[in-house]
């Protein structure tokens, strides 16, 4: 299994501060961006790794489990979900994870990179694929079997390198994950109209939102997401005015209070960890950041969230 495998990409030093990046980096032997296993197999490859001690991390791609018995928890930007028999997992880049313990968890574990889908298909599956949707998806009863059937189609074909041709193989992998991922975007937790309408986002909007994902901690000006998009900064300002009616550093600094509540309150991170691990240059400034737009200090946010929690 390629999971325990991956080094961080930014920089390598895990700490308070540091939420490592994974890249994809499958077993030798494993072709393509895609990756099909089982999570009973992923539990039984790993001795203790990685949920003991648990070891947060960030990916850039997609993981997205079945589960078809027992039940599944998981961290997914440091909230706890659990998954039971009949619903899906989708964590998707850039978001936050964390491994529980082993438990009775059975069903089909599939890894897969953005680029694996072919552009027409991913235009379709926009609402489905962004970082915003469901970690959770609980299928249409009408499709849950055929969704289950198709992911152990998948794992079987996986598993079948060398049985045919190589450029066949990747077009039946291919195929049977976009089958599956578009029927999968009928599932009640998508909005149905905005899955119809097509992407529901413009594409450089969309392509924005991908890119804030993986660097919101480290990049916080419009220009640098421009670059990255290989366009204007106008032209980023007004797909992101025409998609929310905001300008592009307000979103980015929506991303980094999301992430700073996040781990100040069910995270339980203190305020110059915080700091640190957003990019602010020293805690007063985050401190003022923070305040300015929520009322509170961290400290006294951390201190609410707690109580609340008791």
């Amino acid at each position: 299994m390629m999971v325990d495998k991956r080094h961080p990409g930014q920089g390598g030093q895990a700490g308070p501060a540091v939420v490592p990046l994974y890249g994809f980096q499958p077993p030798v032997g494993t072709p393509y961006g895609l990756e099909v296993s089982t999570v009973e197999d992923f539990f039984a490859q790993h001795d203790d790794w990685p949920w003991n001690p648990p070891r947060p991390g960030r990916a850039t791609f997609h993981y997205l489990i079945a589960v078809t018995e027992g039940e599944l928890l998981h961290d997914v930007d440091h909230v706890t979900r659990t998954v039971g028999p009949g619903q899906w997992l989708w964590v998707r880049p850039g978001h936050a994870q964390c491994w529980h313990p082993p438990g009775d968890a059975r069903g089909p574990f599939i890894l897969f990179e953005p680029d694996v889908l072919r552009a027409d298909t991913a235009r379709l599956l926009a609402l489905l694929t962004a970082h915003d949707a469901p970690a959770v998806l609980t299928p249409h009863a009408d499709d849950a079997a055929w969704l289950q059937q198709t992911a152990l189609q998948l794992l079987d074909e996986h598993r079948a390198l060398g049985r045919r041709p190589l450029d066949a193989h990747h077009a039946l992998r291919r195929s049977l994950l976009e089958s599956l991922l578009l029927r999968l975007a009928n599932s009640p937790d998508i909005t149905p109209a905005d899955t119809a309408s097509g992407t529901g986002r413009g594409d450089t909007y969309g392509r924005f939102l991908d890119f804030l994902e993986l660097h919101f901690r480290e990049l916080h000006r419009a220009a640098d997401y421009a670059e990255l998009l290989g366009c204007s900064v106008r032209t980023l300002s007004r797909a992101a005015r025409d998609a929310t009616g905001k300008g592009v550093r307000e979103l980015i600094d929506e991303r980094r209070l999301l992430e700073a509540r996040r781990l100040l309150g069910p995270a339980g991170w203190d305020a110059r960890a915080v700091a640190a691990h957003l990019g602010f240059s020293d805690p007063a400034n985050f401190g003022r950041f923070f305040r300015g737009r929520t009322g509170l200090t961290p400290a006294a946010f951390a201190d609410r969230e707690a109580a609340a929690a008791l």
